[in-house]
């Protein structure tokens, strides 16, 4: 079993699946909006004419290097949570499609200043967008006991979570800031299951990096920009990698609202504005996990707009 390089950016969890969902036509007009390595990028201009356009969207600067040099192609450095904006922008709407893969990548993880992983010590940053001001470590150093424990159970969905945050508050008052990586993991790991280690300790990391960079929230403007963005028939296809994202993206897909509520007419007829494209979620094969482990939890839906 092979394992993508540590020099790779990132490798596209379920590649094809994603550009089944697309249903590229030649002359359309498509999104990426996390473009980090480009790699659906390349993809999808694989599959557009002459006349077809792409937009990839990243709010990491690093991305910006990985730009495309094809005519066909505009890089737009901002958060998918503007999509909407940046289309207009540049003259890219109405959207015959848009790609989400909302999973960290392999850049992220690998690079170790920028405090994503705990595999080594380093600034417990985690900014997708190294310009916003909250850092992983000051969200540590500010939230108190309370706080912490809700962003850890809701985020994180740690059962422990309420002991963790009273370590860590416990750490603040009695050893001053947590700033590194390595600091929180050894606050945290005498609280978690032996066997459970890796798992937990990757929980908490996850908490935290979804509130520094208001992930949730970011979804959730996505997701209610596609209404608009998207031409009738034009879809919407998201790869996400925790429980969290994909029960919003599929209460959406299936109601047109973040609740999964679906409302009917007067005649009893359903009202969605999007029409699930898969019924059952797409996940990696064994041969695709063998070859990228890190696919194994990725969860893929696809939706198309309706008239």
């Amino acid at each position: 079993m092979t394992t993508p390089s540590s020099t790779v950016y990132h490798v596209p969890a379920l590649l094809n699946e994603c550009l089944d969902g697309l249903a590229i036509k030649p002359d359309g007009h498509y999104v990426d909006v996390t473009f980090g390595g480009g790699g659906h990028s390349r993809a999808i201009l694989a599959r557009l004419g002459e006349n077809g356009r792409l937009m990839g969207m990243d709010q990491d600067r690093d991305a910006a290097a990985n730009a495309l040099d094809d005519s066909r192609f505009t890089f737009a450095h901002g958060n998918f949570a503007f999509v909407a904006n940046f289309a207009q922008f540049y003259d890219m709407a109405p959207v015959d499609g848009i790609l989400a893969d909302l999973g960290v990548s392999f850049h992220h993880f690998d690079e170790a200043s920028r405090g994503f992983s705990f595999r080594t010590d380093a600034p417990l940053d985690m900014r997708m967008n190294r310009a916003a001001r909250l850092t992983a470590a000051d969200l540590v150093e500010q939230l108190d006991e309370e706080a912490l424990t809700g962003l850890l159970t809701t985020y994180g969905e740690l059962r422990q979570a309420r002991r963790i945050a009273h370590a860590i508050v416990a750490h603040r008052r009695s050893q001053g800031r947590i700033a590194t990586t390595g600091q929180l993991a050894a606050v945290v790991k005498p609280l978690l299951h032996p066997a459970q280690e890796k798992k937990e300790l990757s929980q908490v990391f996850q908490a935290l990096r979804i509130e520094v960079n208001h992930e949730m929230a970011a979804l959730e403007a996505l997701l209610r920009q596609s209404l608009t963005l998207l031409k009738p028939g034009g879809r919407l296809v998201i790869l996400s990698y925790h429980s969290l994202e994909d029960r919003l993206v599929k209460n959406f897909m299936r109601s047109g609202n973040m609740e999964g509520k679906v409302e009917k007419d007067f005649y009893g007829r359903v009202t969605a504005p999007l029409r699930p494209v898969n019924r059952k979620v797409i996940v990696a094969g064994e041969d695709e996990v063998a070859r990228n482990p890190r696919s194994r939890s990725a969860k893929l839906r696809i939706a198309e707009r309706l008239e």
